[in-house]
């Protein structure tokens, strides 16, 4: 059985996408969520599954919600239905993807030389990353993909962009902090640094200044995911945070 801390998280990411979405559509075993003004960002124009749902009706589920759209993205909370779900999934043409829920038990560290930013402070890191990682894709894709992050302020009772600059006043490390002090949950997402700023400490000060205002704001339950296929959740591990579940990821197009 998921633990109590796993079921109210996967709560907190079902309520951040319900909330987050410009539109939603419940289906059998979840709902859909769009968001029109950033329809190449696949993140917000997605199936979720946070319930029981027919695994083997899954692939037509998720046909029939994104019918108008070139992508299909299909995210699973829970770790056993998403394993059931996988056959199924990959036999209809989807690579399957697991993302490590990892909960912070470990002593929050001295808040770190990061801060609070605005949008705009990141906008030109931010946009790099993307043309990096996406050197095909048009200046409209590129552009869905960083100002997505304003519609993240609808997804919980506070966000926050932190991040660390140089010397200089760039920003080389940021992420969103996710906080709902009713809830005592806190979520850190997306902790990135720039190419040329890594192993400078950069993301540790984001981290530990991240971790800080959760507990500010009386947010004892303070997690994050991570690829279980990439490296940092071995850095996260490292900094007090351990695996609790398992979220499944399904995409094609």
């Amino acid at each position: 059985m998921p633990s109590s801390e796993l079921l109210r998280i996967s709560a907190f990411l079902s309520a951040f996408a319900r909330r987050q979405a410009a539109r939603t559509v419940d289906l059998p075993g979840g709902f859909a969520v769009y968001d029109d003004a950033f329809a190449h960002s696949r993140a917000n124009n997605q199936v979720i599954i946070d319930r029981a749902v027919d695994s083997a009706a899954l692939p037509a589920i998720a046909d029939e919600a994104l019918r108008h759209l070139p992508h299909r993205l299909i995210s699973v909370l829970d770790d056993e239905v998403g394993t059931a779900c996988a056959e199924p999934l990959i036999q209809a043409g989807y690579a399957h993807s697991t993302y490590l829920v990892m909960l912070h038990a470990g002593p929050v560290p001295p808040t770190g030389r990061a801060q609070e930013v605005d949008l705009e402070a990141i906008r030109a890191p931010l946009t790099r990353r993307w043309r990096a990682l996406l050197p095909d894709v048009d200046d409209e894709v590129v552009c869905h993909l960083v100002d997505r992050r304003e519609a993240r302020r609808r997804g919980a009772e506070a966000v926050r962009f932190i991040g660390a600059r140089t010397e200089e006043g760039e920003v080389a490390s940021w992420a969103d902090l996710y906080l709902d002090p009713a809830t005592g949950i806190a979520q850190v997402e997306d902790l990135v640094t720039s190419e040329t700023h890594l192993g400078r400490g950069y993301a540790d000060a984001v981290l530990a200044t991240a971790l800080g205002m959760a507990s500010g704001a009386d947010c004892g339950t303070r997690f994050l995911t991570a690829d279980a296929a990439d490296w940092p959740h071995h850095w996260y591990e490292r900094r007090g945070f351990s695996v609790i579940g398992h979220i499944h990821c399904f995409e094609r197009g």
